[in-house]
């Protein structure tokens, strides 16, 4: 569809600040693509920059095409393509939404429901229907190493060092919240000799040791598939170990960061089970990028192979034009089919639907069933 556009007054000064551009990976890169002639010379002794507009009457009409969005043939914005009524959430409000989200600014501490744009904070946060609040601690700082095509933590080659204080307070916060089961995540950092995972586990540590009984599952990186950093994690004390494949096989190198990959992920989550008798592992996988059902389900076949005990499923949103397309928005009743699939193929447990994110509730009571049950039966053969 044509759209209008106002030419504004011949010579008009920009300052060189006001000019947008956008981060990625450490460099800037314009908008392309200006949807009219601009012929710029900048003046050196002013320090600004003059746009001269090519000479029309003062309201000139100009057709301009689909918005060209941002960089590469895999972004971009279509703004005449809106989201199902399926995908609309409510302002995230409520008494203890309000109280995590104090608490966390006090404390210095983010969470990947904030940094990722998660938009189920306010259900988690609050509790939902069963009361459990879930809120997804993210340590090691709130900048990756990495560049994921499809998410929107801040990236930076050489992000701060972590926050020693970082396992104390976090702990202190969870305590404070007398919640149950608690998720950890860390943004990838590439630039610690252990990927960070000395630092995940002595947050852990300082967990169980101010409440023993508090479940704690830690959605982690795949330390650049170094196994000796998965096994720091793993006898931490955690009960549930998440690695995210995010995508199916094909599609890896589109999605993720090429420091990644479907294998070396496959391989994290299998250490993870084998390293610790009763282990429960657990991934995610985003639809709507392009996969077919039969990739989806020679995804699904894979980690079945490997015993990955738990698998959530849903939507990828675009967090920004920089980030890769929708390719298709997967109605709900497609959600039911994949969870239904899951589950007969052997899967302790399915989470399956629009907006379900990798530690989207959680702490609800099947997973905290599930912990328990293992806790025993590992328990109970030792003796």
């Amino acid at each position: 569809m044509s759209q209008t556009m106002i030419k504004p007054p011949m010579s008009m000064p920009i300052p060189k600040q006001a000019i947008p551009k956008f981060h990625y990976l450490n460099r800037c890169y314009p908008p392309r693509n200006i949807r009219c002639k601009i012929a710029s010379m900048v003046d050196s002794s002013s320090g600004m920059e003059n746009v001269d507009l090519l000479e029309s009457k003062e309201k000139t009409e100009i057709k301009v095409g689909p918005y060209p969005g941002g960089i590469g043939p895999h972004t971009g914005r279509d703004p005449n393509v809106q989201k199902p009524k399926w995908l609309r959430q409510k302002a995230p409000q409520g008494k203890k939404f309000e109280e995590v989200k104090e608490s966390l600014s006090r404390l210095n501490l983010h969470t990947v429901c904030e940094e990722a744009q998660c938009p189920n904070i306010g259900e988690c946060w609050n509790g939902g229907g069963d009361g459990i609040a879930t809120a997804t601690i993210m340590v090691l700082g709130d900048t990756c190493t990495r560049g994921c095509r499809f998410c929107a933590v801040k990236t930076s080659r050489n992000p701060a060092p972590p926050d020693p204080m970082e396992p104390e307070n976090t702990a202190n916060a969870v305590v404070s919240w007398g919640v149950d089961y608690i998720v950890l995540t860390s943004v990838d950092r590439d630039d610690l000799p252990d990927g960070g995972s000395g630092h995940f586990a002595q947050t852990v540590k300082a967990m169980k040791t101010l409440k023993p009984e508090i479940m704690v599952e830690c959605l982690t990186s795949d330390f650049r598939g170094d196994l000796k950093a998965v096994d720091t994690l793993v006898h931490s004390g955690l009960d549930v170990f998440a690695h995210n494949i995010e995508t199916v096989k094909r599609l890896q190198r589109i999605v993720r960061d090429p420091r990644a990959g479907y294998e070396q992920s496959m391989s994290v989550l299998k250490h993870a089970k084998n390293t610790k008798r009763g282990m429960i592992t657990k991934t995610s996988i985003m639809l709507g990028l392009g996969e077919t059902d039969d990739e989806l389900m020679e995804a699904m076949t894979d980690l079945r192979a490997i015993d990955v005990d738990i698998l959530t499923l849903g939507q990828y949103l675009q967090p920004t034009p920089l980030h890769l397309t929708v390719k298709e928005y997967v109605t709900p009743e497609k959600f039911a089919f994949w969870k239904e699939y899951g589950e007969a193929i052997g899967f302790r447990y399915v989470a399956s639907g629009p907006l379900v994110r990798s530690s989207y509730r959680a702490g609800e009571l099947f997973v905290q069933t599930m912990v328990k049950e293992r806790t025993k039966g590992t328990s109970g053969s030792e003796l």
